[in-house]
């Protein structure tokens, strides 16, 4: 304390549990910069396994720094020392990271020499408190991820960022994630670095400590800079929602060509996030004094991508070719051909196999299905038509996966209907139709004719005894969209949606 008194500069040290002084921090009258830690990485572990204890100048209690060094660095305590100036009487206040709701526990400043406890065991006593928190509030399965989410959006109304963070919950169902909790953050600016401020970061990281999340999703498409930071200042693994999204298309992806769109998308989207550790990684300088062995680990590794993006392409116009001799075959024969569109998990699988009486993969998981399956229809008089599954839309879809399925949306070019299916039982259903009709839009396939029609209305009727207006709402959307009505688990139901099909195709007949 007299050493730091008389260079007017925050002196600290870093001890980890063995008692040995790990790092040594000189610092300027108002604060200390706290090193990185690389050689106590968190790993699973609740707390770092070192205590700060520092100098205050001033005689000032913890500062808002200091907390946020303890939450963020999760270390197993702080403590700062003070002495009124030219006084030999030091006192000392700790803060630890604790179970609590706030998530920290200051203790009122003591004397420095009559503090008792807060040894290593005493700190592997808390960690172990900690723990037993955690396992106290969630149940997650043999090696489950756990997750927070997070959504930062700068404009749009709250509803909206709550509909779009439920669909992202279930997005983590379908990937086998727990999710643990949300957040949500609408600042006036977002933060280029990190998108949410570092308020609401510290907010995260404490209730990840408590709850035991080593996961973050984001709602929002992040940069890879963005990843970069929010990964090193919180130490947990971060995912956006597209990583998301292509992880359960790899899981969901059966036939070669769903295989070869899943990982050309992947390699597209890992490509710009590709980066070394440091400067050490990165291509050596030209010229005079700087030439290089050649290509680093880094540079053979985007190479080595780049190739297989461009023989991935290669395989994925040979397979649309493919594709078109079957589509061309289907036109010559003058069989009529519709595809079933809509939202992800509004039963278009489930829709094909009950009219077609097929086994098409079905479950209540979003994107269950991403392979285009077609299967023909008889209809009386030997009359059939050719009906077309396809992958399921969803919002916010980012480019690279739209680029990567164009060839499986190809199939919908040639088709003379579209049926879009809708989950009438979904409160979002109106949304959902929107998002659609502007992928559609996107992809120039508005111009093909459209019959909306209102799926899982089994559901309904529990919905008119808790919800009147709920209910009220679906029925006038039904009658704005003109859409028919059916349950694709009752089969009587579909009688209408058949005699709509004799109706467009075959006119005539009635």
């Amino acid at each position: 304390m007299e050493l730091s008194q008389e260079l007017r500069r925050q002196l600290g040290i870093l001890i980890n549990r063995q008692g040995s002084v790990a790092y040594v921090i000189v610092g300027d009258e108002k604060g200390l910069l706290i090193p990185e830690l690389k050689d106590y990485p968190l790993g699973r572990k609740r707390l770092r396994g070192l205590r700060l204890i520092h100098t205050h100048l001033k005689n000032e209690p913890l500062t808002e720094d200091d907390l946020t060094d303890l939450k963020l660095l999760r270390l197993d305590l702080v403590a700062a020392l003070t002495a009124p100036a030219g006084s030999q009487r030091v006192s000392v206040q700790l803060a630890h990271l604790s179970s609590s709701p706030s998530g920290i526990t200051q203790l009122a400043p003591q004397p420095f020499d009559r503090l008792v406890g807060y040894g290593s065991d005493e700190i592997a006593s808390l960690e172990k408190e900690l723990e037993r928190a955690v396992k106290l509030q969630t149940q997650a399965r043999e090696g489950q991820e756990q997750a927070i989410l997070i959504s930062v959006r700068a404009a749009g109304e709250r509803r909206e960022v709550e509909d779009s963070l439920a669909e992202l919950q279930e997005l983590a169902r379908t990937a086998g994630v727990m999710v643990l909790d949300n957040f949500i953050q609408l600042p006036r600016k977002l933060n280029p670095r990190t998108l949410m401020g570092e308020g609401k970061l510290q907010e995260v990281v404490i209730r990840a400590l408590q709850r035991g999340a080593s996961l973050l999703i984001f709602d929002q498409e992040l940069t890879p800079a963005q990843v970069r930071a929010i990964s090193a200042m919180t130490e947990l693994k971060v995912l956006d929602r597209s990583q998301l999204i292509l992880d359960i298309f790899a899981r969901r992806a059966t036939s070669l060509d769903g295989k070869v769109q899943v990982e050309l998308a992947q390699l597209k989207y890992l490509l710009p996030r590709l980066t070394g550790r440091g400067t050490q990684m990165s291509r050596l300088m030209g010229g005079i004094g700087g030439r290089g062995p050649g290509e680093t680990k880094l540079e053979t590794d985007r190479r080595r991508i780049r190739d297989r993006i461009t023989a991935l392409e290669r395989e994925l116009e040979e397979l649309s070719r493919g594709r078109e001799q079957r589509r061309s075959r289907r036109v010559k024969a003058g069989v009529p051909i519709i595809s079933i569109v809509g939202y992800t998990n509004a039963g278009k699988s489930t829709l094909l196999n009950a009219l077609t009486k097929s086994e098409v993969f079905t479950e209540n998981l979003l994107f269950a299905t991403l392979d285009t399956s077609s299967r023909r229809l008889r209809l009386p008089r030997d009359r059939e038509v050719i009906i077309t599954d396809t992958v399921g839309f969803i919002r916010s879809l980012p480019k690279s996966l739209m680029g990567a399925f164009k060839a499986t949306l190809e199939e919908l070019r040639d088709a003379d209907l579209l049926l879009h299916l809708v989950d009438a039982s979904n409160p979002r259903f109106e949304d959902q139709i929107r998002q659609v009709r502007a992928i559609l839009e996107e992809l120039e396939l508005d111009t093909i004719p459209e019959v909306v029609v209102f799926n899982k209305t089994d559901q309904l009727e529990p919905l008119k005894k808790k919800d009147t207006v709920a209910y009220l709402r679906v029925k006038q959307a039904q009658m704005r969209y003109k859409a028919i009505s059916i349950s694709a688990v009752q089969r009587p139901t579909l009688q209408p949606l058949l005699e709509e099909l004799k109706r467009r195709f075959w006119p005539e007949a009635d």
